[in-house]
């Protein structure tokens, strides 16, 4: 028994400057996709809407047989997955979108700093350790 699968995907397209929705449905072995351009960045409800209003007129193109089996998967770890997809783009001004991005590249700073002074105090400890050792073995 096959059943049935879709995915909304909404991205902005570089080349042509608008946001686009690619729709995909997995149905019967079949894969169908409809693309779809929004314009300006749509919101949650304004995708909503509009899948309920233009479903009938979106025109889906047809693949041959997909070759992957459809897997049921826990409904926590699908939940899961949702929520990644959609955490990680959260609504916001440009500034606040630019203040997240500055805070990301800090702290991938931060960390890379942190794991240079790290290993520079490993290997102090280490060159620390190795004098001893032949303070120890000379003897007084």
């Amino acid at each position: 028994m096959e059943g049935t699968a879709a995915v909304l995907t909404v991205f902005f397209e570089k080349e042509t400057g608008f946001w686009v929705g690619i729709y995909e449905r997995q149905d019967g072995g079949f894969l169908e996709v409809s693309k779809t351009v929004f314009g300006a960045e749509p919101s949650l409800k304004e995708v909503h809407a509009f899948l309920l209003a233009d479903w009938g007129r979106m025109r889906f193109g047809r693949s041959g047989g997909v070759s992957q089996l459809c897997q049921k998967k826990n409904p926590k770890r699908l939940q899961r997955e949702i929520r990644r997809q959609t955490g990680g783009q959260g609504v916001g001004t440009k500034a606040q979108q630019a203040l997240a991005a500055l805070r990301e590249e800090q702290k991938t700073e931060r960390k890379t700093r942190q794991k240079a002074e790290k290993a520079a105090e490993a290997e102090r400890r280490f060159r620390q350790k190795q004098e001893k050792r032949k303070e120890k073995h000379k003897g007084h």
